[in-house]
């Protein structure tokens, strides 16, 4: 994606089945998962570079034992970071007491973050909020150990307002309204209730205090409490927490937005938001891992036992088709298939923008993302010149010369890397005409391989805002002299902002957007705007679930073409020589080539939850009175 894009985030949890004096003997180390979980997240770090934090609970310790670790860092490399805390504080344990260098009770007691149950997470800051206080996982502490709740999630929840008032209607006082505060503060709430209500009853039975508490982690039923802390959630997430006791869960919404799977042998269970991480970390098969089904958790209790539980009645599966197109790492079998097919998918279209001229076209890929879709177009690409010789061959009819058929045989896709990323681009530059031009040299170009009369084809994973495109690709692929330049979308246009985990929260820094704006201009029907505007008005203290998206009117009186045309226009001026032509995925094909991730409200406006129409909206509303504010 050339244009910089942000997503949250990633998560990681362990759990370990056996004694840490299993892993000592089996493994050579009793800090066998803080090693594993740093390898875990750095496995995801592509998922979030503002921030990263791990948290760990040790079993079954003494009164007046540390059991729980966190460390959270937003350094510039704060998984480095935070490992490299970890291990100096182990060192600096393991220098001072030598004693504890052979003996694994002594480093559970001693040493912090050594334990049994470990959660780990990055991120990148959407709402620019990047302090090490908004870095997960949060900590809700309490003397009770069962009490204890740390979390982390891969989420963002849609109606965060509905969901702090609820916390205020049952008697608590949030300290601010945040998803990540208002959710924890939410299982938190049912978590203390159920703990409050299995100790009366223990109590009635005639337990003692001191034997109520381990009674209360065997009788605490997680499922239930999840149940009651999500049913008004809206949102996409994957969540994740331990108790302070050593229970655990990763819970995933009912449309699978977020994605999760998971992975349990008598060993360990293991949790993360990509399928690659774990099949490569742990060294398991594809088979093995396996996707959290929409609407469920996985729970592990302190026993050991682990479950999956349905909490939410699952919906209408829509999980995010960005994490194929872009977020995961394309390593996964099926991404990568996936990505390919979205490249050879893309064919027919680049052929109709080249005339068919296959000789005269160089095929290129931007940024690094793209090069699978590169793959798949070029595979097309490959097929369709099979196809040609061969008909040229037969047309011959046998009375070609071996120069002929050597000549024809000889035909190959060209292929160059032209676009290479050079510098990145510093924020401390703020004067306008500086940044433009620096943002102009992010990427420089390869020299000699364009030819007069060539095109160039580039394909992209994305394009959302177009800046990049504008103010420095097309710019330098024009220094090459092409005779047209073709950029190829390998995802639809993206009409419409998320709010379910990706930082695209403003309708008028999307350039379709703004090409259906100026079409509206163009053909006199701007006054749609101001209708859209009032419909969305009108529903903004709708607190039923029939919220109609509106903003669909500002694409509806135009086609894909007429909007992609447009689009080229805008990404294109006065002083770009080459015609500029913008190809996107259609919609179908995107569904075709990832048949099981059907979230496309980015995309189509169809979004999985009220709360999605709700906020798309707001993000008009706020487009049409001017103001630069969050729509979520």
């Amino acid at each position: 994606m050339s244009d910089a894009l942000k997503h949250e985030c990633g998560i990681a949890l362990i759990r370990l089945l056996k004694p840490l004096e299993y892993y000592k003997e089996k493994y050579g180390s009793a800090f066998y998962g803080v090693n594993k979980m740093y390898l875990m997240m750095e496995k995801q770090h592509n998922r979030g570079q503002d921030g990263a934090g791990f948290a760990s609970i040790k079993l079954d310790t003494k009164p007046g034992e540390r059991y729980i670790s966190r460390v959270r860092s937003n350094a510039q490399q704060p998984i480095q970071d935070i490992f490299a805390q970890i291990n100096a504080r182990i060192n600096d344990e393991l220098t001072k007491n030598p004693e504890y260098q052979d003996d694994v009770d002594l480093q559970k007691r001693k040493i912090p973050y050594v334990g049994e149950v470990l959660l780990g997470h990055v991120r990148y800051g959407t709402y620019g909020k990047n302090s090490v206080e908004s870095v997960h996982p949060f900590l809700r502490q309490n003397n009770w150990m069962h009490r204890n709740l740390i979390v982390a999630g891969n989420f963002n929840m849609t109606n965060v307002n509905e969901l702090f008032d609820n916390l205020i209607e049952i008697g608590q006082h949030p300290k601010e309204k945040a998803d990540t505060i208002t959710v924890m503060e939410k299982i938190g709430h049912f978590l203390d209730d159920a703990v409050s209500k299995i100790y009366k009853d223990l109590k009635k039975e005639g337990y003692s205090k001191n034997e109520c508490s381990p009674l209360i982690a065997e009788r605490l039923k997680v499922g239930k409490i999840l149940k009651r802390a999500a049913k008004n959630w809206d949102g996409g997430y994957a969540m994740a927490g331990l108790l302070g006791h050593g229970d655990s869960f990763v819970l995933r919404d009912p449309s699978g937005i977020r994605p999760a799977y998971y992975y349990k042998d008598d060993e360990v269970v293991v949790v993360a938001s990509e399928r690659p991480v774990i099949q490569t970390v742990f060294n398991v098969p594809f088979e093995k891992v396996i996707e959290l089904q929409p609407g469920h958790a996985i729970i592990t209790k302190k026993s050991g036992v682990t479950q999956i539980k349905k909490i939410l009645e699952p919906l209408e599966r829509k999980a995010c088709s960005f994490e194929r197109i872009y977020f995961s790492r394309g390593s996964d079998a099926e991404i990568y298939q996936e990505r390919k097919k979205l490249g050879r998918l893309l064919m027919p279209k680049v052929l109709e923008a080249i005339d068919n001229d296959t000789k005269n076209s160089v095929f290129s890929y931007i940024p690094n993302t793209a090069e699978t879709s590169f793959f798949g177009m070029i595979e097309a690409v490959e097929d369709h010149l099979n196809e040609q010789k061969t008909k040229s061959i037969l047309d011959g009819d046998g009375k070609l010369s071996a120069e002929t058929v050597t000549d024809i045989l000889s035909e190959r896709p060209r292929i160059e890397k032209i676009a290479i990323k050079d510098v990145k681009l510093r924020t401390f530059i703020t004067e306008d005409s500086s940044r433009d031009d620096l943002v102009a040299h992010v990427y420089d170009v390869t020299y000699g391989v364009i030819k007069p009369n060539d095109n160039l084809v580039i394909i992209d994973d994305s394009i959302v805002r177009g800046t990049t495109l504008k103010k420095s690709i097309i710019k330098m692929m024009d220094r090459l002299n092409p005779k047209k330049i073709v950029v190829v979308s390998s995802a639809p246009q993206i009409r419409y902002i998320d709010c379910y985990g990706i930082d695209m929260a403003n309708l008028e820094t999307l350039v379709a957007f703004k090409a259906a704006l100026a079409l509206l201009k163009d053909t006199d029907q701007y006054h749609i705007v101001e209708e859209v505007y009032n419909k969305c008005i009108k529903q903004v203290n709708n607190k039923d679930k029939d919220i109609v998206n509106y903003v669909k009117d500002i694409y509806a009186k135009f086609t894909d073409e007429q909007i992609s045309n447009k689009i080229s226009e805008l990404l294109s001026n006065e002083h770009t020589k080459a015609e500029v032509k913008v190809i996107f995925q259609p919609v179908d094909n995107l569904h075709e080539a990832c048949p099981d991730n059907l979230g496309d409200w980015y995309f189509t406006g169809d979004y999985p939850t009220p709360g999605g129409n709700r906020v798309v909206n707001r993000a008009f509303i706020n487009f049409y009175e001017g103001n630069n504010k969050r729509a979520y």
